[in-house]
């Protein structure tokens, strides 16, 4: 886009592309809205920082957009990254409603939801039983579609992913 203003050319079509991707950064926390409504005092785990796995890229990173929204709305944030802590602690030094935890299960200790924005590969397969726990509510939303559907039925959490039908405790069976 940058290039065709450069050289004087609209990007219509580029232009385009980049407000969906931009909009689509705001999907998880608006799904999460859904869930919960008012958001102010709550806690809200977020796994995964990083724009992408195996890096510490934060510059386009969902996270940002994410965390960024819920301290608007009055919530505090645990998080936890394998790779973008550093990194994180760095863009959001003063930031005291943003804690930086150890590992992923202290992100979820106490939250009212947890929300999966990056695909990190350790995030495939958590002690569910464990991490049901660890939340105030059985709530995930899922950025990444990382779990089946049918197994959060079977281990008791509101499910909320991308493009497929939500799962709430109350279809279980």
């Amino acid at each position: 886009i940058q290039t065709a203003k450069e050289n004087h050319f609209q990007a219509r079509v580029l232009k385009a592309v980049e407000d969906v991707n931009d909009d689509q950064k705001h999907v998880l926390f608006r799904k999460l809205k859904a869930q919960i409504g008012d958001l102010n005092g709550k806690t809200i785990a977020v796994w995964g920082l990083a724009f992408k796995p195996k890096t510490d890229d934060m510059r386009e990173a969902p996270s940002r957009v994410l965390m960024e929204a819920l301290w608007e709305a009055g919530a505090k944030v645990q998080a936890f990254d394998p790779v973008a802590m550093e990194e994180t602690r760095r863009i959001y030094a003063d930031e005291t409603r943003l804690t930086l935890c150890e590992n992923q299960m202290q992100a979820a200790d106490g939250a009212d939801a947890l929300v999966i924005v990056t695909d990190w590969r350790q995030f495939q397969s958590p002690d569910m039983d464990e991490l049901k726990s660890k939340l105030k509510q059985p709530l995930i939303i899922d950025g990444r579609n990382l779990y089946d559907r049918e197994h959060m039925k079977l281990f008791g959490f509101n499910y909320i992913s991308i493009g497929r039908e939500p799962v709430y405790q109350d279809e279980v069976a």
